[in-house]
């Protein structure tokens, strides 16, 4: 057991993709994602970690949590993202509800985990290793997002002739500009962790090992300044703001879109989840 998870002071076990941890003295909970059967966006792991925000907003034992972070138990991967498979079942069987369905799953949580829970919650997402397409999604939506050196991260949605439809363009925008939004989704590239610390993307850029470490130590300036810096925090999505109904916008788009896809792009996303299977394995 390494350092950080010896400091543990509660755990909730009743998940199957999603662990949850609790330093109650920190006020602080960590939530562990390890979906099934590759490290993706599984609609399993999306209602676990829907299930678990209700569970903040609500339930008086977590009165005083005040950050989350979210990590992943996948060595090497943070998350890759949409489950493709799924994606061209319904493709295939032209089922738009069954798209809308999946893209809505994200975005109810996506939401919330932007907007602290809706309880002043400061999101921060540690990613060390891979984080594409909507895992990468997930990442932004948190208020802060520290990478460790070695992590790739980017959208490789326009390769099969898509684009990140949960809160990409949204989110990015916002944080570093429409114009290098667009850059980043519409390249198809994958970044470096430095690279997009360079953009703004990144928040803390930590060595690799060091992640967990270093949530501590953000952890610890921002309580000196916590009144000021979530003050501000809310002031800023208050002039910026980013309404569900925009994302459920873009998700309908995104769904349209995904219909259109010819056999040839749905080629491409089979031959991305056998890559994808075959690094799990």
């Amino acid at each position: 057991m390494n350092t950080v998870r010896s400091l543990i002071l509660g755990r909730d076990s009743v998940y199957t993709q999603l662990e949850v941890q609790y330093e109650k003295e920190l006020g602080l909970a960590w939530y562990y994602m390890h979906p099934k059967p590759r490290p993706i966006c599984t609609l399993t792991l999306i209602g676990e970690m829907q299930h678990w925000f209700n569970e903040l907003q609500t339930a008086p034992r977590h009165a005083d949590l005040r950050y989350i972070v979210l990590a992943s138990d996948v060595p090497g991967v943070f998350n890759l993202g949409g489950d493709l498979e799924l994606f061209i079942s319904l493709i295939h069987a032209r089922d738009r509800e069954g798209l809308l369905h999946y893209a809505k799953s994200c975005i109810d949580t996506l939401a919330l985990n932007n907007n602290g829970i809706e309880r002043g919650i400061t999101t921060i997402s540690l990613v060390q290793g891979d984080a594409l397409g909507g895992g990468l999604e997930y990442a932004v939506s948190s208020d802060i997002l520290i990478a460790e050196r070695s992590a790739k991260m980017g959208f490789p949605e326009i390769l099969f002739n898509l684009f990140p439809g949960m809160g990409a363009y949204s989110l990015l925008s916002r944080k570093i500009g429409n114009r290098e939004a667009e850059k980043l989704i519409l390249s198809g590239r994958i970044y470096s962790a430095e690279e997009l610390y360079d953009l703004g993307v990144v928040d803390v850029l930590a060595e690799d090992g060091h992640g967990e470490k270093d949530v501590y130590e953000y952890i610890s300036r921002e309580e000196k300044a916590r009144n000021g810096i979530t003050a501000f925090r809310a002031a800023r999505k208050c002039t910026h703001p980013l309404s569900y109904e925009e994302l459920k916008d873009v998700t309908d788009i995104w769904v349209d879109a995904a219909l259109r896809l010819s056999n040839r792009d749905l080629r491409m996303m089979e031959r991305l989840v056998s890559r994808q299977s075959a690094r799990n394995a």
